[in-house]
């Protein structure tokens, strides 16, 4: 904005301008690991050296970001931060947290009264209950009668105290990958190290100790055949021993008496060994001879053997004496690394325990054991090679193998290393050397003290100088280790290998060789550098090798360290000379003689010589002046060994950060040097430089680095690196030329990038920014300091003129920069010049630029070879700007001034980025990141040190750098579109690089320029509508819109307002400066809260950020389906990184931010039906939890990967989103957003509505249509059901779920069917963020990525469950709270419209639903107030158009009256009383609310599991309470109707406590429910009520026909009052039409006298009394009939459907209807014969336990086929539970039971099988086994014959709508045993007869294979004799008939059975047949006896016993 508004300075004017201290560079002092700073000691140093060592010690240069840290980037809400902002949340109280237990209901105490009493319990005691609870406290103030607007600013003050500031601090942070804006701050670049081994030296000890012994270590690679680290020299020595060398000492250094050493091990693996070698004085005699008397003799007969011990040791200290400084080789050993890391004591694979079987050596672990860990994967090396966590060790070692003499190189020892690996190793056929070497080894602590670098320095923390050190041992890693040098070292190893005498005449036999560092010739030149070993000084001159007796060609293994000096001279050398060691004392020889002599010269042609040396050895003293030159070169008249040929095999080892040891960098930085010291000619290789040729060698030196190795090159990385800038910057002057190298730089700069992206590709951030590279940029570029190279003069400085001839009409084009090779310039002596325009900072640049002479028609890069030969035509618009003439032109000779003589680099790379071409451009497009960060630090620095933070943004760059970065980003905008389908994984690098980059210059250049560089690549990238572009367009914005001034970026404060203009007349309300008339003023608001241009002109990133919300999240938008997540993340980050900042805590500057995003509002309103519904049912379960509702719904398989098994990448353009989602529900647009994706929509849009300005809101608001404001309330309930409350024990659940594993198969299943993404592309994906085309809920990435390890933890301690359901508790208060705070505001907007009636309903609407989620007692009490204020302000509302909301609010009202928590109570309690208080004060009486309340009291009581009437019994009270105070309303009849309704419910209440108790007992439970539904015969509603909840009861308990009997009911009772309402003919005439299906049915007829005409104001209004409600619950009745398998009674219930139907001519239901019948016939076909009922029993249940129920009888139906033993062990359970189970006692036997004999204390349940019992006359009627099971009314059972016989109970007909009946009448019929006898033998043929069949068959025969022990006992004992009683003949005849007929269906059965049988079961039937004939002829006497005779029948008891139990038994069958 031209003009910013005026704001007092405070945070509303922080928010509107950049902070003056928003960046500063900062020089932080680099941390020096050692105490004392390593540089060398040499004062004066070269050039070179100089450089380097700047680079090693100088600070680092920061750019420090100050608010850098407020960007998105770092967003506490994805930091751990979020736990800290999270501290001193208040406890929510939940009452779903706060259950009472559920033992608290089962009141033993409690005695209900006998069940049949009274019908509702007695008034009297219910009422003497109520009068005795406590009221809850009273609301002060409640009657009252306030203003509204009063009411309203309270309750407005009570919202909005104590709220959470931070809405997304409540709010987990969203499951991303690593945010992309986030920038890692790369690591400091420091010095390299290994895995780190420490190794102490505890103790050696032999079996004799007769001299001392010297022992090293190092670490050797067998695969590698390479030594890995340097020798580590330690003396174990004890002192008196060590005395024994006096002479030979001098006085040790404190470094060289360490035994301890860190090894660091960069690459692990099986192959490293730890090598011990241990040598002694020289002596006398072969290795052999002098290890002898170590094998022979044991320390345990030193005694036996002290004489030859006392000879031993003189000889020994003779040799001491005499020979003290030579040594030889004596013993070695080696440990196998790997096996003491990982074993754990099992060594049984290991070779050292095999060898140590044989005797010869081992390994011991001192450790306790433990199972082999898994060990983390180290960062390279192999699997299983890691040393960082394995348990110290500590071992022993027991034995070594002496050395031979002939096998001590380095070959000898790979191969003994080797074979040690081997099972049968030579090794061990060996005698080895008894010793005990006892060493620790474990992982090296991170700050060891005393400890010592190579270089000898201490390493902090230091304490003491005088303690044992121990030493860092450097690393010779095994393969190449890419880290930047930090550190000054300079470190030379000399290893002589082996040496020829065979052909040397003379003696030369024990030989050792003395190496000397020389600075010169004479012998007093050499150089105190060569390190000591152990027990010695810590620099020595010389160096001894270790001597092999009487050998002329011996090996060596000592290494020679040497300190080298920093800068090297041609006379610098190292000399070897060869002497024989004369062991024995003979008289005049002298102790050595030399033999020989040869030398390496250090430098060769300036570079440091280093390698494999074969060298000839000279017999004499070498000649003056020799160590110039080689030793190859022949000097005349010296004698050599051998004519000269090679015979000494040295290796020089060099360990530099100073000599690069490459040839190509060495002539780089030479020549470098050479131009700095101004040296010439330079000496390079053999050829001599001159200034003339300098140029050209110059530029092929800078070409050529792509050559060099890059092992070198990443180690010189950071002075390379700054010479190549500083060549940019300061183009050399060369013979009086300035010479241009910043293109050759910027080309060999790409190139380097490129190869360390390359190849080192494992050190790349998620960014794919090579860590190497962000450190050097971050820590160590940092601009040339002014003043040359070296601070000489041979730079070129160009003047200016001061008069510019007028006449050279000169095109103002572009500075040529030094790119141009042509620009002449004649240098001055600069130095005041320069000092003054440094000093002049406000020197105006506009005309300081130089101009040079341009001619149009010259054609771009007419010379040669100076620009690309190809340009791409993007660029021609671009470029027209600065295209220059390259061609010679005379008026060059004018002389220019550049500001500030050096030219800057960012724009000088900025133009050589613009010209580049080819391969050039390929490989800076490749990195861009690199040189775009470059640019950005190189601007930084600049503006920094030349003060120019301060001055205006628009004046800080010229022009032209403007101009090429339009260009750059322009170019490289249009690479991003043309290459997105062939590369992408360069395409999302330069994406992000892009990005970050203009992130990084708002912080320095104008805003608005920035924005244009956005709008230009916005356009391009706009013009593909691509998911793929599109994404990247999000990741790109996402990164901009990460600054940390986004808001200020954002202008916040500019209202959209111009400013008013004095006289708001009609033209100046058009024109710009309007006043504004309230159309204009409508008109901003509107502006606010859409996308319109103004607010995207003036709020720009904002803008974006919306539009890409509203195109993304748009239904018609296809393709755009997968990026939601992307999109809404971008949202929700921003807002929660506004959330936390400090800079907005302030409310009023919250409003400002809230206001850039006011449009959110309305994309999210638009966005209502493809949210993800949180109100079904999945989503009340667990639609909030976001981790398990996260797919679609509940499709099992992701759209997308459906969509590619189908072969279609994305999902088709045809197919909406919404109506591809896999749900059931596609219809309902719903669901199309991941629940995670809508909860994070939704809970930005709360984050608005609660910050935003409430009068902007209101204003707003005011112009919605109604239809929108009921849009935005449906969100607003959405919003309720989303963050609901999930309650401590979902946590808990969630907590337990362990399905993590197979969703991420899952996952990865789908991400292998989406992208065929290569492995390499994988690796990137992984460590960067999104895969695109992945669907948003594809999260595969989750489980590899190493910062997401956490999140993998499932199970959570109980604190931290704890800690979830607490943020989760305040989101949901919070969360509720705004929303309660926004319908406060439609409230007030809509209360003065017409169309209020529309929209408070909706208001209402929510409000009630949020009363029915789970709330915090706090919300409540809010909820409440706002509900109160409501009614009393539109109470016409509630009681007359919005009755059903009236009902539901009673419903949630006494629920609420019901809580634990008083304070909700409280509350709720006053609601409920105002609502009847208001109601009376419409109408004078309040039957609405009363009966409204009657009824949701019995529905709460029916439906809610955890109710406590205790607690309502309190509100109840309270209610009471109120009526008694309430003065006003005292004189009317109101009182005493409140009291009417108190106590109705309190008898409803005191009902329903014995429900309570019998909670657990299903049969039980439903028979008090009947008793209540009874109880409301006279209240249709609440009976209706009753009966359904009974149905649904049932119906959980799969008692379908019960179920359907219910619905039944409730149908007739709706049908009664339905004829009472409206005569229409086809409905059915009350209960009457319904008997056919049950005739108990007419219990429902309303023939009473207090029965309520349904034309009375607020009966039957329920939904259910309509012809609509009576059709529903026949459907359901008819489906529950059908579930129950009475297809009969189905059609019986569709019959009085149909005619209802037929009357509305539904055909479509008559359709549906008919073929549920045909379905119901068709069943009752194909189950004929399979079909099966209820099983019943009789039960009698006594004792005074059982309270109500002692002493009654019942008949139980049972499902089908129950046993007796199962409802007998099911009953004996559930009481057993109850009452305990040795109380329960089961009566065995049917008999009546005697109460008197029975134990008082017990409870004791009789159960007897009963069957259905119909009388002949009904048999005729019920013909189908359904008729036999269907209105039963009568069951009949049998028991042995006693004084009564078998009872027939009589209760009410089944099935009923409960499952048990009370039997109402018994009576008892006894039959003689002959009757029972008659009735069994007809039973039995009529089974014979039904056997049709084999089953039939099957049947008879399983009781026939026994037969005559049945039916013939009968025949004897019934037919042997005639009766003597003559009633009996009739029985007697009857019975022989039966018999008759019996035999004759017996041989018909076996007829049949003989055609059916195969020849298997042949005999069967022959024994079948053999027992018929039997019994036939058994029969045959009896049956035929006619004649009657009197005899005396008498009859044994048992037999009488044995035929009832037979009659029994054939029931069972």
């Amino acid at each position: 904005i031209t003009h910013p508004p005026i704001v007092e300075s405070g945070p509303l004017r922080d928010l509107i301008e950049f902070p003056p201290d928003d960046i500063e560079v900062i020089h932080t002092p680099r941390e020096c690991r050692t105490v004392a700073q390593a540089v060398p000691e040499e004062g004066d140093t070269d050039a070179h050296v100089r450089d380097c060592v700047r680079s090693y010690t100088e600070d680092w240069a920061v750019v420090n970001r100050k608010y850098h840290k407020l960007g998105t980037g770092f967003n506490p809400n994805t930091l751990d931060k979020q736990k800290e902002r999270q501290k001193g949340l208040p406890k929510q109280v939940f009452e779903a947290d706060e259950m009472p237990d559920s033992s608290s209901y089962h009141d033993d105490q409690r005695r209900s009264m006998s069940i049949d009493d009274t019908p509702r319990g007695s008034w009297a005691c219910s009422i003497f209950d109520l009068k005795n609870s406590l009221p809850d406290a009273l609301l002060p103030h409640l009657l009252d009668r306030a203003p509204n607007e009063e009411i309203d600013r309270h309750n407005e003050e009570h919202r909005k105290a104590n709220r959470h500031r931070e809405l997304f601090a409540l709010h987990p942070a969203l499951d991303e990958e690593e945010p992309i804006e986030r920038h890692c701050v790369p690591e400091v670049p420091k010095e390299h190290f290994g895995q780190r081994l420490l190794v102490k030296c505890l103790s050696l000890k032999f079996e004799i100790e007769i001299e001392p012994i010297f022992a090293s270590l190092a670490l050797y690679d067998v695969k590698e055949k390479k030594k890995i680290s340097e020798t580590f020299f330690f003396d174990l020595n004890s002192e008196q021993t060590k005395g024994m060398l006096r002479p030979h000492i001098q006085t040790a250094a404190i470094s060289t008496l360490a035994r301890s050493a860190i090894f660091s091990i960069s690459y692990p693996s099986q192959d490293v060994f730890l090598v011990i070698k241990l040598e002694k004085v020289l002596q006398q005699g072969d290795i052999g001879e002098c290890a002898e008397p170590y094998m022979v003799f044991k320390e345990s007969d030193a005694a036996k053997n002290k004489e030859k011990l006392e000879k031993l040791r003189g000889q020994s200290e003779q040799f001491c004496q005499r020979l003290g400084r030579y040594r030889m080789p004596f013993a070695w050993t080696a440990i196998h690394l790997m096996n003491i890391v990982n074993s754990a004591g099992s060594l049984e694979r290991d070779t050292e325990l095999e060898m140590k079987r044989k005797g010869s050596w081992s390994e011991r672990r001192n450790s306790s054991i433990m199972g082999r860990r898994s060990l983390e994967r180290t960062t390279s090396g192999d699997e299983s090679c890691s040393l960082t966590g394995f348990r110290p060790a500590t071992l022993t070692i027991t034995n070594f193998f002496k050395q031979e003499g002939d096998r001590l190189s380095d070959e000898d020892l790979y191969k003994f290393l080797a074979d040690m690996r081997r099972p049968s190793s030579v090794l061990r056929r060996l005698r080895p050397i008894t010793a005990q070497l006892k060493l620790d080894i474990s992982p090296a602590p991170e700050n060891p003290h005393y400890c010592l670098t190579p270089d000898l320095l201490q390493v902090k923390p230091y304490p003491d100088s005088r303690v044992r050190p121990t030493r860092e041992i450097l690393e010779f890693p095994a393969r190449d280790v890419y880290v930047p040098n930090t550190t000054y070292r300079n470190l030379l190893y000399v290893n002589p290998q082996s040496l020829n005498f065979a052909n040397r005449q003379g003696s030369a036999r024990n030989i050792t060789v003395k190496v000397q560092f020389m600075n010169g010739e004479d012998p007093n030149n050499a150089m105190p550098v060569i390190f000591g070993k152990s027990s010695c000084a810590d620099f020595a001159k010389e160096a001894y090798t270790a001597v092999v007796y009487h050998n002329r060609s011996p090996d060596f293994h000592d290494e020679i360290k040497i300190k080298l000096p920093a800068s090297l001279s041609d006379h610098h050398h190292i000399l070897f000379t060869f002497y024989h060691v004369s062991c024995q004392q003979k008289q005049n020889t002298p102790l050595e003689t030399p033999v020989g002599y040869t030398w390496i010269p250090m430098l060769q042609n300036g570079r440091l010589r280093t390698g494999h040396f074969c060298l000839p050895v000279s017999l004499e003293k070498p000649p003056q002046s020799y160590s110039v030159l080689s030793p190859d070169v022949p000097l005349p008249g010296m004698k050599w060994v051998d004519n000269h040929r090679g015979v000494f095999n040295v290796e020089v080892v060099s360990v530099s950060t100073i000599h690069t040891q490459d040839q190509y960098l060495d002539k780089f930085f030479a020549l470098v040097h050479a131009l700095d010291e101004h040296i010439f000619p330079v000496r390079i290789g053999d050829i001599r430089i001159m200034e003339n040729n300098l140029e050209a060698e110059l530029k092929s030196s800078i070409a050529a680095l792509n050559s060099s190795q890059l092992e070198p090159v990443v180690r010189f990385l950071h002075p390379l690196l700054d010479k190549l800038v500083l060549l940019v910057v300061r183009p050399p002057l060369i013979a009086g030329q300035i010479v241009n190298l910043g293109q050759a730089s910027f080309e060999v700069m790409a190139s380097i990038v490129n190869r360390l992206h390359k190849y080192l590709d494992t050190s790349q951030d998620m960014h794919g920014r090579n860590g190497l590279l962000s450190s050097y940029i971050h820590y160590v570029f940092r601009l040339p300091s002014p003043g040359g190279l070296g601070g000489s003069v041979h730079y070129a400085t160009m003047a200016r003129s001061a008069v510019r001839p007028a006449s050279l009409n000169l095109n103002r084009s572009r500075s040529l920069s030094n790119s141009n090779p042509d620009i002449s310039g004649t240098p001055t002596s600069p130095d005041d010049e320069v000092r003054s325009i440094i000093g002049s900072k406000g020197l105006d640049r506009s005309n300081s630029w130089v101009h040079t002479m341009g001619c149009k028609s010259a054609p771009w890069g007419s010379s040669p070879g100076s620009a690309p030969e190809t340009m791409q035509v993007g660029l021609t618009s671009s470029l027209s700007g600065f295209v220059a003439s390259f061609s010679p032109s005379p008026l060059i000779c004018l002389c220019f001034l550049l500001s500030c003589s050096p030219q800057l680099f960012h724009e000088e790379l900025a133009l050589q980025w613009v010209v580049s071409s080819g391969s050039v451009r390929e490989g800076a497009l490749q990195q861009a990141w690199f040189f775009f960060e470059l640019m950005v630090k190189s601007i930084i620095h600049h503006l920094y040190f030349t003060d120019r933070l301060e001055s205006p943004r628009k004046n800080r760059f010229p022009e032209r750098f403007m101009d090429d970065i339009t260009a750059l980003v322009s170019t490289i905008s249009g690479d991003i579109v043309s290459r997105f389908q062939k590369d992408l994984e360069l395409v999302e690098r330069l994406n992000t690089s892009l990005a970050f980059f203009l992130n990084d210059l708002l912080s320095v250049m104008d805003r608005g320029f920035v924005f244009t560089l956005i709008r230009a690549y916005w356009k391009q990238i706009y013009a593909l509508q691509n998911p793929t572009l599109e994404s990247l367009r999000l990741d790109f914005l996402r990164i901009v819109c990460s600054h940390e001034h986004y808001v200020t970026l954002n202008l916040p404060c500019s209202l959209l307002t111009p400013p008013a203009s004095p006289s708001p007349s009609v033209s100046s309300a058009t024109s710009q400066s309007s006043g504004f008339s309230t159309h204009v003023q409508d008109q901003k608001i509107a502006n606010m809260f859409e996308l319109s241009v103004p607010f995207r002109e003036q709020h720009y990133l904002a803008g974006l950020v919306l539009s890409e919300l509203s195109v993304i999240l748009d239904p018609d938008n296809e393709g755009m389906f997968s990026l939601h997540k992307k999109v809404v993340s971008v949202v929700h980050n921003l807002l929660s990184s506004h959330d936390s900042d400090p800079r907005y805590a302030d409310p009023e500057v919250k409003a400002r931010v809230a206001m850039l995003y006011l449009p959110l509002i309305g994309i999210v309103m638009e966005t209502l039906t493809q949210l993800h519904d949180f109100t079904g049912p999945q989503g009340a379960a667990m639609g909030g939890s976001g981790e398990e509702a996260e797919g679609e719904g509940n499709s099992l398989i992701s759209q997308t990967v459906a969509m590619a098994i189908a072969g279609t990448s994305t999902p088709t353009p045809m197919s909406r989103p919404s109506s591809f989602l896999l749900n059931s529900q596609a219809s309902r647009q719903h669901g199309s957003f991941s629940a995670e994706s809508s909860r994070s929509l939704l809970i930005c849009l709360l984050w608005v509505l609660k910050n935003a300005d409430e009068l902007v809101l209101q204003k707003w608001f005011t112009d919605l249509s109604v239809s929108q404001l009921n849009r935005l309330l449906d969100l607003l309930y959405l919003c309720v059901s989303c963050f609901e409350y999930k309650g401590k024990k979902a946590f808990e659940r969630m907590n337990s779920l362990t399905f993590k594993k197979s969703k991420d198969m899952k996952a990865k299943l789908e991400e292998a069917i989406l992208g065929s993404i290569g492995a390499r592309q994988e690796m990137v994906r992984r460590s960067r963020g999104h895969a695109f085309g992945s669907q948003e809920n594809l999260r595969w990435r989750k489980d590899m990525t190493h910062w997401r390890q956490n999140s993998e933890k499932m199970d959570k301690t109980r604190a931290e469950l704890e800690h979830e359901a607490l943020i989760d508790g305040n989101l949901a208060t919070e969360a509720n709270v705004i929303i309660l705070d926004t319908l406060e505001i439609i409230v007030q907007t809509v209360s003065v419209t017409e169309s209020k009636e529309s929209v408070l309903g909706g208001v209402l609407k929510v409000l009630l639903h949020s009363m029915a989620c789970n709330q915090s007692a706090l919300y409540l009490q809010h909820c409440f107030a706002t509900q109160r204020a409501l009614v009393s302000k539109f109470p016409e509302l509630l009681f007359e158009e919005e009755t059903e909301q009236c009902a539901d609010l009673c419903l949630r009202l006494l629920r609420s009256c019901s809580s634990s928590i008083s304070t909700i109570r409280a509350h709720a309690s006053a609601s409920l009383y105002l609502l009847m208080r208001q109601n009376f004060e419409i109408g004078n009486n309040f039957a609405r609310v009363k009966m409204q309340v009657t009824m949701s009291l019995s529905s709460l009581v029916g439906t809610s599991q955890n109710f406590n009437e205790e607690f309502l019994r309190r509100s109840l009270k309270t209610i009471l309470t109120y009526g008694e105070e309430d003065l006003e309303l005292r004189e009317t009849t109101f009182p005493d109707q409140v009291q009417d309704l108190v106590f109705n419910l309190h008898m409803i209440l005191s009902d329903t406590v014995k429900m309570k108790e019998h909670q657990e007992d299903p049969e039980m439970l439903i028979d008090l429910m009947y008793r209540i539904a009874k109880g409301y015969q006279t209240s249709p509603d609440l009976r209706l009520t009753w009966l359904q909840n009974m149905a649904g009861k049932h119906s959980e308990r799969n008692n379908h026909a019960e179920a359907a009997q219910c619905l039944v009911h409730s149908a007739a009772l709706v049908a009664e009052y339905l004829s009472m309402l409206e005569d229409r003919k086809y409905l059915p005439v009350g209960c009457v039409t319904f008997q056919n299906i049950s005739s108990n049915v007419l219990e429902e007829s309303a023939v009473s006298d207090d029965v309520v005409s349904p034309d009375e104001e607020g009966i039957c209004s329920g939904k259910y009394f309509t012809e609509i409600g009576l059709v529903g619950l026949l459907e359901q009745a008819a489906a529950s009939f059908s579930m129950a398998g009475m297809y009969e009674a189905v059609n019986e219930v569709y019959k009085v459907l149909i005619p209802v139907h037929e009357a509305n001519r539904d055909a479509k239901k008559l359709a549906t209807i008919h073929g549920k019948l045909q379905e119901a016939f068709g069943k009752i076909v194909h189950q004929a014969g399979k079909r099966m009922f209820g099983t019943y029993f009789r039960v009698g249940i006594y004792g005074p336990k059982f309270g109500d129920l002692d002493e009654q009888e019942f008949v139980y139906k049972e499902p089908a086929i129950t046993k007796l033993a199962e409802i007998s062990h099911r009953l004996e359970g559930f009481y057993g539970e109850r009452f305990g189970e040795d109380q329960v006692e089961v009566i065995k036997d049917s008999n009546p039971v005697d109460k008197c004999k029975l134990d008082p204390n017990k409870a004791f349940i009789q159960i007897t099988y009963v069957e259905p019992y119909f009388d002949t006359y009904e048999m005729k009627d019920r013909i189908t086994y359904f008729d036999k099971n269907y209105n039963l009314r009568r069951f009949v059972y049998c028991t042995p014959f006693t004084l009564d016989g078998p009872s027939s109970p009589r209760p009410t007909r089944s099935p009923y709508i409960k499952t048990r009946i009370n039997i109402i009448h018994k009576e008892e019929i006894i039959s003689t045993p002959i009757e029972v006898a008659i009735e069994d033998m007809q039973k039995k043929t009529q089974e014979l007869d039904a056997a049709d069949g084999p089953p039939g068959i099957k049947l008879w025969r399983k009781s026939h294979v026994c037969f005559p022990q049945g039916p013939l006992e009968v025949a004897q004992v019934f037919l042997s004799e005639i009766p003597s009683d003559p009633k009996l003949y009739r029985h007697h005849n009857k019975l022989r008939l039966c018999f008759k007929d019996f035999t004759k269906r017996c041989e018909d059965a076996l007829r049949k059975n003989k055609s059916l049988i195969g020849p298997d079961q042949k005999e069967y039937q022959r024994e079948l047949e053999r027992n018929y004939h039997r019994l036939k002829e058994a029969l045959q006497p009896l049956i035929n006896r006619r004649s009657p005779s009197f005899i005396n029948l008498c009859f044994r008891s048992t037999h009488r016993d044995s035929f009832s139990r037979m009659s029994l038994r054939k029931l069972d069958l």
